[in-house]
């Protein structure tokens, strides 16, 4: 815990996020199913429409908090303008 932190921190991550399109959780299981066996007849496809290398256990944490800073910066307070007085008769 950060003294004077007046917002949310991260504390841990663990895994991946789905990707995209996946198929929801079934498709995210099968998915990963498909590309941990390498004589998995769709495993060439999948790795294909991934484009690349997906490591189910890479939370990919320094992204996560790059999207923190990003939104704290964002939705953080701005400062007013303080009220004129009112006009006296």
């Amino acid at each position: 815990m950060t003294p004077g932190a007046d917002y949310q921190r991260l504390v841990r991550a663990i895994g991946a996020c789905p990707p995209e399109d996946v198929g929801g959780f079934l498709g995210y299981a099968d998915f990963l199913k498909v590309i941990a066996d390498p004589k998995h007849n769709e495993h060439d496809r999948m790795l294909e429409w991934y484009a690349g290398k997906f490591d189910p256990e890479e939370a990919e944490i320094g992204r996560i908090l790059d999207n923190f800073e990003r939104l704290a910066k964002k939705w953080a307070p701005k400062p007013r303008k303080p009220r004129a007085a009112p006009k006296r008769l």
